[in-house]
């Protein structure tokens, strides 16, 4: 058995002090200090938080690797970036870009996503497909050339590494795809990069839509007369991605959309190759992206992800709004957890679910990244 001590735990509904969090591989429990031997294993959290591993579901790149690359040793320069973040768990996202590229960043997870259970940096739990089937009227920074109607059948026969799709249901006829989709698979369905008006985007989800792509960017706006995708993503029990770097969604807005979507909202990155990098000029999917000021854009000036850190997202949404700590880390791990149907393993520390524990400072910058009961990163 193993302790961490000295630290402020954060549970999925509130903050304990004066105790110690137990754990071999699993978790074991949260228990008086008065219980742990004195030659226990121990790690003492000095005061700082100890918190669940951050699950990250979508992020296309970090440390200048590119999930459409498909090179398994750059998703291990990603995981190994990722997990100093105390990120414990990932879904490399995929691009609009050809068929072919998408099918080889597929294979290159598929070499290596049993290696990640182990390996020191973040573990894979399967894929976000970011398109292909988006609209071009809110393409964002894919590419429009490579744009595709739905296809359920490319998704069927990927489902065993594609856990989550981005797809516009405006261009999925009957939603004949997404209910193809949700009926054969396990795949979670999420729309984005769509001009649906609010009809559609309501309908979708009686079809099988269970998710909003970065909420507010790419999709049709929110108005008074005509509510849009936003409208249907706040007012329908939908789970809701918010890039929390501050730029993608004005900092002012973070109190209301935690007020609406509470335990279905999840918080992001879609975090670029630059991130982990200095400023300059980078790629995405063959793209060029100049990152300069915290902002990455495309040679027109479309924004074009983040260099986010998720532990940093966290703490932006703590520190303006009103949300206790443990809601902010809670977007962060369990809700996405529940989102990919992993839950019962993954997401908070409660008894029995994998040790995926983060020990961070004051100020929530990691310290120390342990990945089912093993540290895999100590600053």
């Amino acid at each position: 058995m193993k302790y961490i001590v000295n630290g402020q735990i954060i549970l999925k509904d509130r903050i304990v002090n004066g105790m110690a969090l137990a754990y071999t591989d699993t978790v074991k429990g949260v228990v008086d200090m008065d219980s742990v031997p004195a030659d226990a294993d121990i790690i003492d959290a000095h005061g700082g938080y100890v918190a669940p591993g951050l699950i990250d579901v979508h992020i296309h790149g970090y440390l200048g690797k590119d999930v459409c690359d498909g090179d398994p040793e750059g998703l291990r320069t990603i995981a190994g970036g990722l997990v100093k973040n105390g990120v414990t768990g990932f879904l490399p996202t995929t691009m609009t870009v050809d068929m072919s590229v998408i099918n080889a960043a597929l294979d290159s997870v598929r070499a290596v996503k049993e290696e990640s259970k182990t390996w020191n940096g973040s573990t894979i739990l399967g894929v976000h497909a970011e398109g292909p089937f988006i609209n071009p009227k809110k393409k964002g920074a894919q590419e429009e050339r490579f744009i595709l109607k739905p296809d359920a059948g490319f998704v069927k026969k990927n489902a065993d590494v594609i856990k989550y799709i981005t797809l516009a249901p405006e261009m999925d006829e009957d939603f004949a795809a997404i209910r193809e989709i949700t009926e054969n698979t396990d795949v979670v369905v999420s729309m984005g990069h769509t001009n649906a008006d609010y009809a559609t985007a309501y309908a979708s989800v009686d079809a099988g839509v269970r998710s909003t792509t970065h909420l507010f960017n790419a999709m049709s706006a929110l108005g008074h007369r005509n509510p849009g995708v936003v409208g249907a993503a706040l007012t329908r029990d939908v789970y809701t991605e918010l890039i929390v770097d501050t730029y993608h969604v004005d900092k002012a807005l973070y109190p209301m959309i935690l007020k609406l979507k509470g335990n279905r909202l999840v918080f992001i990155t879609d975090c670029l190759p630059a991130g982990g990098l200095p400023e300059g000029e980078y790629t995405l999917g063959g793209q060029k992206v100049f990152y300069y000021g915290n902002l990455c854009k495309l040679e027109d000036g479309t924004i074009a992800g983040s260099v986010l850190k998720l532990n940093k997202g966290v703490w932006n949404v703590y520190k303006n709004s009103d949300a206790p700590l443990w809601q902010c880390v809670r977007c962060a791990s369990l809700n996405p957890a529940t989102l990919l149907g992993i839950r019962g393993r993954k997401g908070s520390l409660e008894v029995g679910k994998d040790a995926d524990i983060i020990i961070t400072d004051n100020e929530f910058n990691v310290e120390k990244t342990i990945i089912g009961g093993t540290v895999r990163y100590e600053a």
